[in-house]
């Protein structure tokens, strides 16, 4: 004889999911969480878009850096939303520490990064991987966090009044789009031009303690007990004290870092639209050492050696006509004072992406004197705009010479300056017995790099002669590996000189002026150099699949 089964308990609803004992009626108080999840969403990606700046600026090669940051902290969203689920039945008081917590962890995560980098020797060479490993810590700290707070906010929205679960994380998720968007758009927009990455972070993690706290001890506070809500209130008072002390003293740490990356002369640091521009030296004072501007970090000009670089950048090119000269990036006026030393030269046109950076070369005495004060001369001409663009814009067999005084192609940004795209502009640009002369990067250190730029301007249809020029001196190098230390910095710097009809013959203007450290049998010979690491077979670099 089969028993009957025995009736079913009713389901109960658990005590912690019951409605909440609210301040204010039930829709105020959904608007009231949306609204934080609103701006919860904001400071959100406000977090990790400022450790994909700060990487891609400390460590270079932002694509990467960007991959890491945001696919660990995806990932780790994911777990904090599992991990959630055993908090809901505390969902307010766990809600209220996860914002403390989140504050405190994204608003100094720009502070600790940028410490690490400048007092631990940079992010290369012994101390890489410890400090990618920090980096990647605070991306999964900050997601576990990030992921934490919908499965809570759900709760709490939840406990207001019920609805259905489609309904429910339609609200939600429509407002948590919308508060990234607009993070998403402060953070280039308003946050680093007005603030800084420093300043910046500290703001969005008070923005971020004070929503939390006013959603949880406001409109939650019946659901907290005593004890509780003495704790969330003290917490939060103690990392709005620390960012507030941080954001005090920002301006001191800032120079202290920036001294112990750049040294103890630093005269010029200012954060333009385009880039971080840093000025050292060149005062001639007691103890001040040699003139070198660094563009986000990278060294780009050195008084000890700059003059190497620029001969052997300017003078092959100059073999041939040259009354009209285009000089892409260089905004220092460095390449157009080597270009105006030749007197036959009828116009000098320099198109630089950063206004502030020819501003500086016009006005800054010590660099100012560096350059000549070419921007004094009537023939040379300014245009701020991207390369790239203007060359589409440009006239067809304008120029004699082209000259691309661009960054490394190794760093992200500047790939798209040594596609083909951009050399197939070039060609359209240069006259028929124009020549175009492009910095490579470092030959010795980079050869697959140097070569691939190589095949990129011959794939444009261009006859190439590439070529270097040894005896770098400076203690940091320029590009990608500037924070790799002066072992194993670059030592030389790679050149393609190249033009439309045939292979342009490598050597000085027979009646061009004497460079001071460029002859035409150190030339011959450092070619010969650079042609013994050639590598064969290498693809050429597209805007759609870049090589470098």
């Amino acid at each position: 004889m089969i028993e009957p089964h025995a009736p079913a308990p009713p389901r109960t609803t658990p005590p912690w999911a019951g409605p909440a004992r609210l301040p204010v009626r039930p829709g105020t108080g959904r608007v009231l969480v949306l609204a934080c999840v609103f701006v919860c969403a904001a400071c959100g990606l406000v977090y990790e878009l400022e450790l994909v700046a700060l990487a891609s600026y400390l460590i270079g090669d932002s694509v990467t850096q960007a991959s890491v940051v945001l696919s660990v902290m995806v990932f780790a969203m994911g777990i904090g939303s599992l991990a959630a689920k055993r908090l809901r039945w505390h969902a307010a008081a766990a809600f209220g520490a996860l914002e403390a917590a989140l504050a405190l962890v994204g608003g100094c995560s720009a502070l600790a990064l940028y410490a690490v980098f400048a007092w631990t020797g940079a992010w290369g060479g012994l101390w890489a991987n410890g400090s990618r490993c920090l980096l990647v810590a605070f991306s999964l700290a900050i997601g576990l966090l990030i992921g934490a707070e919908v499965p809570l906010l759900m709760e709490l929205i939840q406990r207001i009044r019920r609805q259905d679960a489609g309904g429910a994380v339609a609200d939600l998720f429509a407002a948590d789009y919308v508060g990234a968007l607009v993070g998403g758009l402060a953070f280039p927009f308003l946050l680093l031009p007005l603030l800084g990455q420093l300043t910046g972070a500290l703001l969005t993690g008070t923005v971020n303690a004070v929503t939390g706290a006013v959603l949880v001890l406001g409109l939650f506070r019946r659901d907290l007990s005593c004890r509780a809500r003495r704790l969330l209130l003290v917490a939060n008072l103690v990392v709005l004290a620390v960012l507030a002390t941080a954001a005090v003293l920002v301006d001191d740490f800032e120079r202290a870092a920036r001294q112990a990356v750049y040294g103890e002369d630093v005269r010029v640091a200012l954060q333009t639209d385009v880039q971080e521009v840093v000025l050292t030296g060149g005062t001639g004072g007691t103890g001040g050492g040699p003139l070198a501007l660094f563009l986000d970090g990278r060294l780009r000009v050195s008084g000890r050696d700059e003059r190497r670089y620029h001969e052997a950048l300017v003078h092959p090119a100059m073999n041939g006509p040259h009354a009209r000269v285009l000089v892409l990036g260089g905004g220092d006026g460095l390449a157009a004072r080597e270009v105006l030393r030749h007197p036959d030269v009828e116009r000098v046109d320099v198109v630089e992406l950063d206004e502030e950076v020819v501003r500086l070369a016009r006005q800054d005495p010590a660099l100012s004197e560096l350059n000549g004060h070419v921007y004094g001369d009537a023939r040379v001409h300014v245009t701020t705009a991207d390369a790239f663009g203007w060359l589409r814009g440009a006239p067809t067999a304008a120029y004699d010479v082209m000259i691309a005084d661009l960054p490394d192609p190794g760093i992200t940004a500047s790939t798209t300056l040594y596609s083909q795209e951009f050399y197939g502009l070039a060609r359209r640009v240069l006259a028929d017995h124009g020549r175009l002369v492009v910095h490579a990067g470092p030959v010795a250190s980079r050869p697959r790099v140097f070569w691939t730029v190589d095949t990129t301007i011959r794939a444009a249809g261009l006859y190439t002669a590439p070529y270097r020029v040894g005896g770098r001196d400076s203690g940091f190098a320029a590009g990608p590996d500037r924070t790799a230390g002066p072992q194993r910095a670059p030592h030389d710097w790679g050149f393609v000189l190249a033009s439309p009809l045939a292979r342009p013959p490598l050597r000085l203007a027979p009646q061009g002026p004497h460079p001071h450290t460029l002859t035409g049998a150190k030339l011959t010979a450092d070619a010969r150099a650079a042609a013994g690491t050639r590598i064969g077979g290498l693809p050429v670099s597209t805007l759609v699949h870049p090589r470098y």
